[in-house]
């Protein structure tokens, strides 16, 4: 594919490692990683043109380089969107599809259950610049639909949500944002494309922390904002170049990589994870499992029709349960005793790792929310995520064994 054209007409496992593959005069058959913070012109009058945006060319990696075009082309091809747009986080692809899409005076409506490093960008550095933002119960298309104002510019979503895997219909709240001119963005983290494309649902903008299951491995962070070229071109690339918020060439050359496996990952993964999630639903001491995969979940039928873009739907890979308990504090010490007991499992917020990971929520990942915002989230003192790695199902199993059958 030396023209670095995606050829849509191959298989989204094919398009994962053949897309942006440009073969340079050597002949490699890996994609290259252009370490360099300036390109070289070959005549002023050349240099001019490019930085002027009159001629195609790299010109400064802040405003792009071939190794993060070649990521963004090869996700925009799984995403089955025009472009996409690399930064530096996922959290960066928030705040710069803010700065481009929204003004003082405008307003948001976004999931009272999205994660909450979202919800103090929207509420805290929004709102400082006269952005009102509206929260609503995430699976209540009547309450988004009811919280829409004139001056609505944007719903924001994720799906499945961190870490209830609440999931939304993506179609309903594209439909309610496009009634009244407003547009809707996804994040698609935990599925990724290999499960779930927004796009095809009718949402304008996917967001990635490409740091998760696009890495698949978590050795670096990225992000990304999937969405048409008009947007890249004329929103976003002239914040991104003017603010900074871009990916560098090494981590988007990891990314790339590890898209590459992406759908194996995802099958491998999400299989694991239902077994895990069947096996707890079964442990008497565990009062309520949480993932989409399992036909008790209240969405489940919902996800399994978006979250089938392998083919088949799958419940992805991240699963949370909680733990039974008499009060509050009994709660959090039988959670804290279940995560200490772990041996196999790594004690860490982060996920989309090849390693199973664990955590308590309310303390770590959500615990900058006030207590009224985590009640709201349904986010309980006993509660933990699991984000189910490529690590043996019956050693996962002994290692939650290990915890669970020691409470009292």
């Amino acid at each position: 594919m030396t023209d670095r054209q995606p050829p849509g007409h191959l298989h989204p496992d094919t398009l994962a490692v053949r897309v942006a593959v440009d073969k340079s005069q050597y002949g490699e058959n890996s994609e290259a990683l252009y370490l360099t913070s300036s390109f070289v012109q070959p005549d002023a009058e050349t240099a001019a043109r490019r930085f002027a945006g009159e001629e195609d060319g790299y010109t400064y990696t802040r405003v792009g380089n071939p190794t993060v075009t070649s990521m963004e082309l090869r996700l925009a091809a799984l995403e089955g969107t025009q472009a996409a747009m690399a930064t530096s986080s996922g959290m960066a692809a928030i705040l710069l599809l803010g700065m481009g899409l929204l003004r003082a005076g405008d307003h948001v409506v976004c999931s009272q259950s999205v994660f909450g490093s979202t919800m103090r960008l929207f509420s805290g550095e929004f709102g400082k610049f006269g952005v009102a933002t509206s929260y609503v119960s995430q699976t209540d298309v009547a309450a988004w639909r009811a919280a829409v104002r004139p001056n609505t510019k944007l719903l924001f979503a994720e799906t499945p949500t961190n870490p209830l895997t609440d999931v939304c219909d993506i179609q309903a709240l594209a439909d309610v944002a496009h009634d009244v001119g407003a547009m809707l963005a996804v994040d698609n983290c935990f599925c990724s494309p290999a499960l779930q494309q927004p796009k095809r649902f009718g949402a304008d903008f996917i967001i990635h922390s490409g740091t998760k299951y696009l890495d698949g491995q978590g050795r670096v962070m990225a992000g990304a904002i999937c969405c048409d070229q008009q947007f890249v071109d004329e929103v976003f690339l002239p914040i991104s170049r003017t603010a900074g918020m871009v990916l560098s060439p090494f981590n988007a050359w990891v990314v790339l990589k590890g898209m590459e496996t992406l759908g194996i990952r995802m099958q491998t993964q999400s299989e694991r994870a239902l077994a895990v999630a069947q096996w707890l639903q079964a442990h008497p001491k565990v009062a309520q499992v949480y993932y989409p995969g399992l036909p008790s979940h209240p969405q489940h039928s919902l996800a399994m029709r978006q979250q089938s873009a392998s083919g088949k739907g799958l419940g992805g890979v991240v699963l949370s349960f909680e733990v039974k308990g008499s009060d509050d504090a009994a709660l959090r010490r039988n959670a804290f005793a279940v995560i200490d007991a772990a041996r196999v499992s790594s004690i860490t917020t982060n996920l989309g790792d090849t390693k199973t990971t664990i955590c308590h929520p309310a303390s770590t990942s959500h615990g900058r929310l006030t207590e009224e915002q985590r009640q709201a989230a349904g986010l309980g003192q006993g509660l933990i995520r699991l984000a189910v790695g490529l690590d043996h199902i019956d050693d996962l199993k002994i290692d939650l064994a290990r915890g669970l059958d020691s409470l009292t």
